[in-house]
């Protein structure tokens, strides 16, 4: 397999379930890029690196490819999925109505701990971002917006958002590193939270638009710079299945 160094680290907790275990650390390698679309996802390999038996890494790849993060060909095995811009526009779509509900929620309840907690976390996101650490960028990007969902009482809906944002997770994985993308989010959530502590419903409303709008504006120069990437709209390999060989 194409591992992009360095290899992620990875140890089995004989306590859980292997599966799951599994899934969720190569749905990670997935979302941030380290399992690049196209790249082949071999069972016995799998198994090997990841110290279990075949059958936890069978069940891990049916669970992303139900997700359309891997793609299962008859007689061919299995690969990373190619980034299905319909699915990203569906996942934006649903993401932002959420957003924007909580946003106006929150902004009628101001809460001081709260507010304080957001501002850490951006002072923490610039701390990766100072060293160019865009994976702990990204991670606390996504603490940022599940504290979001956690105070408006939602983490339910953060759950059922999170299944469906594999595809343009890896847009966003993307376009983070690019022409000052992430200063851009730095800035963008340093607003939301000034609209949210002055109770602005609308400028929370506009500054929510504005940040989750960003990459689905830049899908052009993102094909562009990374060609062959990404499935365009309204296509779906007619090969793709989503069950095991």
């Amino acid at each position: 397999m194409d591992w992009e160094n360095p290899q992620p680290q990875f140890e089995l907790d004989k306590t859980q379930n292997a599966a799951n275990q599994v899934y969720l650390h190569l749905r990670e390698q997935i979302l941030r890029m380290g399992l690049k679309p196209g790249t082949p996802l071999s069972r016995a390999e799998l198994a090997s690196y990841y110290g279990v038996s075949g059958t936890p890494v069978r069940d891990a790849t049916l669970r992303l490819a139900e997700e359309g993060l891997v793609d299962i060909f008859p007689q061919h095995g299995t690969r990373v999925s190619g980034i299905d811009i319909d699915a990203a526009k569906h996942a934006h779509f649903l993401r932002l109505s959420l957003e924007l509900e909580i946003a106006r929620k929150l902004s009628g309840e101001t809460d001081r701990s709260l507010v304080n907690e957001l501002y850490a976390l951006i002072e923490k996101q610039r701390g990766f971002l100072k060293m160019q650490n865009f994976d702990g960028f990204v991670f606390v990007d996504l603490e940022f917006h599940h504290r979001l969902f956690v105070a408006a009482q939602m983490e339910d809906l953060w759950v059922l958002m999170r299944s469906k944002s594999g595809h343009l997770d890896r847009l966003r994985r993307m376009h983070v590193p690019l022409n000052g993308k992430a200063d851009a989010v730095l800035q963008e959530h340093t607003d939301l939270v000034s609209a949210i502590e002055k109770g602005s419903a609308y400028g929370a409303e506009a500054v929510v638009r504005r940040h989750l709008s960003g990459t689905m504006s830049k899908l052009r120069a993102l094909r562009e710079r990374y060609p062959g990437l990404l499935i365009p709209e309204s296509t779906v390999p007619p090969e793709l299945i989503t069950s095991s060989p």
